[in-house]
């Protein structure tokens, strides 16, 4: 995926990323989405494609199944999207989880 770095595509990112963390809150009912937090969002150059960035712990079988339930809501949280930011043509959402905190709080220094 071929990132862009125009202010418009950061501020629909930021906008996408903030609008899925509502949807998940207040409209998904998915028991296995109870603690996936949306870390952020990235759009590629021709905005088509939406990269949501999301952490969630636990262990393998959570985190399995809170994929899994992403992929299951794509659709469902696309037409929030759309309903929601008035956008003539939603970004194609995928998932990414985001390992950022875990990486950091296990990094040792060396010494």
């Amino acid at each position: 995926m071929k990132s862009t770095t125009s202010r418009r595509s950061d501020r629909l990112a930021d906008q996408i990323a903030k609008e899925m963390a509502l949807a998940l809150v207040e409209d998904v009912r998915d028991p296995r989405l109870e603690l996936v937090t949306i870390t952020g969002a990235a759009l590629n150059a021709d905005l088509t494609i939406a990269r949501v960035y999301y952490t969630l712990s636990g262990d393998e079988a959570r985190l399995a199944a809170a994929a899994k339930g992403l992929e299951q809501a794509k659709g469902y949280l696309r037409k929030l999207l759309g309903q929601r930011l008035r956008m003539k043509f939603v970004p194609d959402l995928r998932f990414a989880r985001d390992t950022y905190l875990e990486d950091m709080v296990y990094a040792r220094p060396e010494a």
